[in-house]
This record gives structure tokens, sequence and C-alpha cells, in this order.
């Protein structure tokens, strides 16, 4: 069994904020993948299914961001499972946006939520680091994080949303280089078979070499004066 975990936080108000982003990932896997209706349990909104063989729980914190550990840690003693279980969604403000890494245990680097996890659960439980860019300057950037995307970025967050429910049976087994692959797939999608070819280079024309001149000295005067 695996715990996956979206943070943000509860509320119409945030639902589009960047700090919201886990949630959007958790919604995106229960909605394509038919898992089941959420439900309050462990201080957050769960929703169950399986992905591929294995059974999966999803988890929605409702502590408020800077007390997600609490729900992590319950949600994981009640299954009886080890942070190595555990798969936390978050924003991350070291990416660019459309940017996702996947890292196991480390430090939270200032994150909230994770900062939480860690006190409850410890840092070796698995993340992926969704990118949502930076303010510039550190004092920027709780303001930042609280507001919502710009809708020029509604295409990126869709697409990006849509390729971790891709692969996410691939994270789930383990398999991190193909659960990411999936996801650059759906936001660099391959160049269509239909695409016009490439116009072949054009070469130069050769100049053809001159003819080399045989005749005598005597040959070349004499036709001077035909």
């Amino acid at each position: 069994m695996k715990l996956i975990v979206g943070l943000g936080n509860p509320g119409a108000k945030y639902a589009r904020n960047r700090h919201n982003i886990g949630f959007m990932a958790v919604d995106e896997i229960a909605s394509a993948h038919g898992f089941s209706p959420w439900r309050a349990k462990f201080q957050g909104q769960v929703s169950e299914g399986r992905l591929g063989s294995e059974k999966v729980i999803l988890l929605k914190p409702e502590t408020f961001m800077n007390l997600s550990g609490q729900a992590v840690g319950e949600a994981m003693r009640f299954h009886k499972l080890t942070p190595a279980d555990v798969i936390v969604f978050h924003d991350e403000i070291d990416l660019a946006p459309a940017k996702i890494r996947c890292k196991t245990g480390g430090g939270h680097a200032g994150h909230n939520g994770l900062r939480s996890i860690h006190a409850h659960i410890g840092p070796e439980y698995n993340r992926v680091r969704m990118g949502v860019g930076h303010p510039g300057h550190k004092d920027a950037v709780p303001g930042f994080v609280l507001r919502d995307f710009p809708k020029a970025d509604a295409e990126w967050i869709d697409d990006e949303l849509r390729g971790i429910s891709d692969g996410i049976a691939f994270l789930v087994a383990g398999d991190a280089p193909k659960f990411l692959n999936a996801i650059g797939l759906r936001l660099t999608p391959a160049r269509s078979s239909t695409a016009a070819p490439k116009k072949p280079a054009t070469t130069k024309p050769v100049a053809p070499k001159p003819v080399e001149d045989t005749r005598t000295a005597l040959q070349k005067l004499a036709d001077r004066f035909k």
C-alpha cells in the first residue's frame, strides 16, 4: 500500500494558489483513475483506489499547510506504513514552472508543509517537487505562493497534471524515470509524423574543369591567322 499526499490549504479561496498544486495533483489522480469519492478522515480528505496491483490512499490534509504532518502521521500509523511508503506532492519555488523532480529524503528547504511532515514522520519519505517559480527575493515568497497562478499558466498546468496521472502507476511501482517521462510527453509531445519534411539542402553547381590545351606553339600561332 502507498500513501500519496498532496499539500495545500483547504477552502475555495486557496484552490488555485501556487501553494495548492499538490492538492491539484491528487485531485487529478483520483478523477482520472476512478478512485472513491473524497471523505473526511485523518484530519483531511481521503480517496482510495488501485494503481496497477498496488492499493493507494490519497490524502489532502485539512490542517492548513503548516500542520500537514499531523494528518500524514495519523494516516501512516493507522495503515502501519513506513516513510518509504509515502509520496508527497508539493510546490517548489526553486524549480521553474512546469519542471518536476523526484527526491527521497533530505532537508525541507524552508517549506512549512515539509517541515511539519519531517517533525511527524522523519525525512525519509518520497517527494515530487513541482516547480512554480521564484518571485526573486525570499521576503516575497509567502505572498507569491499564496497567490493564484496567472491565467497564462493554465495550459502547462493542465498538461503537467495529465502527465502526472498518466505516469503515477510507474511512480507507485518505484520507476521514477518512467513517471517523469510520461509528464515530459504531455509537456513536450513528440513531433507529428505528418509534419512537412525539411527541404533538402541546396548545393551550388560545380563549374566544369577547363580542357587542357595540347597544341604546340606553332599550331597556336597558325590558328591565330586562320
